[in-house]
C-alpha cells in the first residue's frame, strides 16, 4: 500500500472502442492525467454505438482484458486500430489482446459466454441515464461533457471543472 493522495475527482469517459473520436481523445485523458495524477481519477466506461457493428463485442473483450489486469493497455491498443476493427471485427480483438499480453482463448470464451454483457450494459444504461448519447463523452462532478461532435475544447472545460473540485481556480 502506498501513502498516494486520494482522488478528489472522478472523471466518467464513455467511450466506444470503434470510435476514431475516442482514440483521439486519449491525448487529452493522458494530458489530464499529467496535469492532476492521482488527484483526478479517470475511469472508461463502455458506450457501443449501435452503428459500430463490433464495439460491443469489442467491450466485452476490454472487460476480459481488465479482468486479466491489463485493460488500459488493451483499450488503448484496441483503439489505435479502429479502422482494422471496422474492416476486419473480432479477430482484431484477439490480436490485440496478444499484442498485450492479454489471453486471447479467454477472450474468445468470454465473448461466447457473455460473463461480461452486465458490465457493458450497466455501463451502458447508466450513460443513458445520464444523457450519454456519443462518443467521447465525459461526467465531472455531475457535469457532462459531450465530445461526440466535436473535441474543441473540451480538455479545458474538463480542467477548469477539476480546478474548481480541487480549489485551484
Amino acid at each position: 500500500m502506498t501513502d498516494t493522495p486520494a482522488a478528489v475527482a472522478v472523471l466518467d469517459a464513455w467511450f466506444d472502442l470503434q470510435c476514431p473520436d475516442c482514440h483521439t481523445a486519449l491525448a487529452d485523458v493522458d494530458l489530464l492525467r499529467e496535469r492532476y495524477g492521482q488527484q483526478v481519477d479517470v475511469r472508461f466506461r463502455h458506450f457501443p454505438l449501435a452503428k459500430n457493428r463490433h464495439a460491443y463485442a469489442a467491450a466485452q473483450a476490454a472487460e476480459e482484458a481488465y479482468a486479466q489486469e491489463r485493460g488500459e493497455e488493451y483499450v488503448r491498443a484496441l483503439l489505435a486500430r479502429t479502422a482494422g476493427l471496422r474492416e476486419r471485427g473480432e479477430p482484431v480483438l484477439l490480436e490485440v489482446a496478444e499484442e498485450v499480453g492479454v489471453d486471447a482463448e479467454e477472450i474468445d470464451t468470454a465473448l461466447i459466454d457473455g460473463r461480461h454483457l452486465l458490465a457493458v450494459d450497466a455501463d451502458q444504461a447508466e450513460g443513458r441515464a445520464l444523457g450519454v448519447t456519443g462518443t467521447p463523452t465525459y461526467v465531472i462532478d455531475g457535469r457532462r461533457l459531450d465530445g461526440g461532435r466535436s473535441q474543441e475544447g473540451l480538455r479545458e472545460r474538463i480542467e477548469e471543472t477539476a480546478d474548481r473540485l480541487l480549489g485551484r481556480g
